[in-house]
């Protein structure tokens, strides 16, 4: 899987150390930005990994910030982002299996590498249930395009 992968710069060697496992898995996965320990603006990484997933160019992206809030928020302003905080594992999965999330945000501050990378597996190896979900995430689409959700039908 191509992952794009990003953080400021308190998540920054979380992202790295993230990006490293996930390529010894087989993953092919993609660092976009580098704060090199400098601060450096969330919006412009949460930018850089929505604008490659939803152009193609990855098929998912994970974003670092200090609490994953500001990179959810900045990430879900690009058009076919559906980007998700979560803090565990079992958010992990349903982020993915209910809302077909395709960009994982976390805390680099709260959660440790070890949780970061087990949360980060889970939601790389759960997969949309489609049914009653995806009708659901047709809305957001609709949303989107500035239409009522309540227009779209099953």
């Amino acid at each position: 899987m191509k992952i794009a992968l990003s953080a400021d710069h308190r998540g920054y060697a979380g992202i790295r150390q993230l990006a490293e496992k996930l390529t010894r898995e087989g993953h092919e996965a993609i660092v976009l930005g580098d704060c090199s320990g400098a601060p450096c603006d969330y919006p412009e990484r949460a930018w850089q990994v929505g604008k490659a997933v939803a152009e193609g160019k990855a098929d998912v992206g994970i974003l670092l910030c200090g609490t994953g809030i500001g990179m959810s928020i900045a990430a879900n302003k690009v058009k076919g982002v559906r980007a998700a905080v979560v803090h565990d594992e079992m958010t992990a999965q349903l982020s993915r299996s209910h809302n077909n999330a395709n960009v994982l945000c976390m805390s680099a501050d709260l959660l440790g590498q070890r949780l970061i990378e087990q949360i980060a597996h889970v939601w790389l190896h759960s997969e949309f249930e489609g049914g009653r979900h995806a009708r659901r995430v047709r809305k957001i689409a609709a949303m989107e395009e500035g239409k009522d959700p309540a227009t779209v039908g099953e």
